[in-house]
């Protein structure tokens, strides 16, 4: 499933480096924090790779 704007797309790779033990946890915040805690590394991984040309800054 793709992202559908570039902060959903952010946010997933904030959380995906998380998950991967690149960053911490404690540094997430709002729904990179959400999307740790409720999806699985490859959830994160179609987030992530979604492509932000064309894409909304924020789901409207």
């Amino acid at each position: 499933m793709p992202a559908q704007s570039k902060s959903q797309q952010k946010a997933a790779g904030a959380a995906l480096s998380a998950k991967r033990g690149d960053t911490k946890v404690k540094d997430l915040k709002g729904a990179s924090k959400e999307m740790y805690d409720d999806m699985s590394e490859s959830q994160l991984e179609d987030f992530a790779q979604t492509k932000r040309k064309g894409l909304p800054e924020k789901k409207g």
